[in-house]
């Protein structure tokens, strides 16, 4: 962001924005992508259109391109808390992110949010309660795209989440009456979800709810795999973006490869083995990862010239590729994923590539938040509870195309299908724009 947005006074800041019809509130990094995505689209209809956005969590940095092109403003006071926003998953988080002056920053979104309503442009909120209370409290005619919640985690999946199922099971919906409210109200003309088993959910509370498609699978589809990468078994490693609890997902992860690569080298297994290391934004950096690569003696190579890889590290025959921004052409060429990340797995598996989860000690990825994610995908990701049951459980899942092709087959349907980004746009256009 411009070093001096911050800093700005609240009314001035508004009057940067006062031609800006449609403000977008976004509450972390998946949604942030969520919502870039639907701008994007919204662009190619109204090019002339600007949008500002008020990330909730975070910098909101995959908004920072857009922003340096001049076509989208990044408004409002921004903070990095503790928890990365997860701060509903452990009183631990909510405390420290209390501490950290959560209440003061909530504050000053909320005044900003209520003056917009003064300047009669509409507000779309992306994400769940947080976002959507404050485009209710804009007072302004707003719009949700709800993306965490999903009636898939409790009707069918593996496991079991006493008592949430069975409170879901008694609403009809993951959704909550407070929500449902927020989202019939007088002055919402737009509510999106991310299945259609879920809008069926809210439509019997009298939410007139619509499932347009979902933007998360936009433009994954990537480049062919390259001829130098044909003959390896290749895993996608997702450790997440929030620091410092990416750093730590990485080393777990590639831990458990390692277990693998020493049980494949004892077996005597074909197929040099070979991981993707692809952060969907900045963090981690390569010179955050370097001192562990080495430490688990690792040496620095050179990437084959046909995959594009900024960077390439090498152990034995174990060859791993490390390319942040470099999830959406690499995703694609997985045989199977290495999960400790929230939205990049959902991507991962809707292309139809399943998954082992190793959840941490979080703030995010934690194990609560892995069970809910495997329900929630139909078993397509398998949660090990440790590095060693996934390292037992990554050969025989390579050894048995058919399994990954069924689990595949689950996570597509679970996740949708692409296009949401172009039918949210037209949707946005046509009842918060017109």
């Amino acid at each position: 962001m411009p070093p001096s947005e911050s800093k700005l006074p609240g009314r001035d800041r508004i009057s940067r924005v006062m031609a800006v019809r449609l403000l977008v509130l976004s509450n972390g990094h998946g949604e942030d992508l969520i919502a870039l995505r639907v701008i994007e689209a919204l662009r190619t209809r109204q090019p002339q259109l600007s949008v500002a956005v008020l990330p909730l969590v975070g910098e909101g940095a995959a908004y920072a391109a857009a922003e340096a092109e001049g076509w989208l403003q990044r408004i409002g006071p921004r903070q990095a808390l503790p928890s990365g926003g997860f701060s509903n998953q452990s009183l631990r988080g909510l405390l420290r992110d209390l501490a950290a002056g959560l209440p003061l920053l909530s504050w000053r979104q909320w005044r900003l949010v209520r003056r917009w309503e003064r300047q009669g442009g509409s507000v779309l909120a992306v994400g769940d309660l947080l976002p959507l209370l404050l485009a209710w409290a804009s007072g302004a005619p707003y719009g949700f795209i709800g993306t965490p919640k999903s009636d898939y985690t409790w009707r069918s999946g593996p496991g079991q989440a006493w008592p949430a199922d069975a409170n879901h099971r008694l609403k009809g919906s993951e959704w909550d009456p407070g929500e449902w409210a927020l989202m019939g109200g007088r002055r919402c003309r737009l509510v999106a979800m991310r299945d259609p088993l879920t809008a069926r959910g809210l439509a019997r509370h009298g939410v007139a709810a619509l499932a347009p498609g979902n933007p998360m699978l936009d433009g994954l589809v990537g480049a062919p795999l390259p001829t130098s990468l044909q003959g390896h078994r290749r895993l996608v490693l997702l450790a997440g973006s929030r620091m410092p609890e990416a750093r730590a997902n990485f080393g777990r992860l590639l831990d458990a490869v390692l277990a693998w690569t020493d049980q494949r080298t004892e077996q005597g297994l074909d197929g040099p083995p070979l991981v993707l290391l692809a952060p969907g934004g900045s963090r981690p950096k390569p010179e955050e990862l370097a001192p562990m690569l080495r430490w688990r003696d690792f040496e620095p190579t050179e990437p084959p010239e046909d995959s594009e890889a900024p960077a390439a590290w090498r152990r034995g025959n174990l060859l791993l590729l490390l390319g942040p921004g470099h999830f959406t052409p690499w995703a694609s060429w997985g045989e199977v994923g290495l999960a400790a990340a929230g939205t990049a797995t959902e991507q991962l598996v809707g292309l139809g590539i399943p998954a082992l989860s190793l959840p941490g000690p979080g703030p995010q990825f934690k194990r609560g938040f892995a069970q809910r994610q495997s329900r929630l995908l139909g078993g397509s990701v398998r949660v090990c509870r440790t590095a060693e049951a996934l390292a037992a459980g990554l050969e025989p899942l390579l050894a048995d195309p058919e399994r990954r092709r069924q689990l595949g087959a689950i996570g597509r349907t679970r996740m949708g299908q692409p296009g949401g980004s172009a039918a949210l746009a037209a949707l946005v256009e046509e009842r918060l724009l017109a």
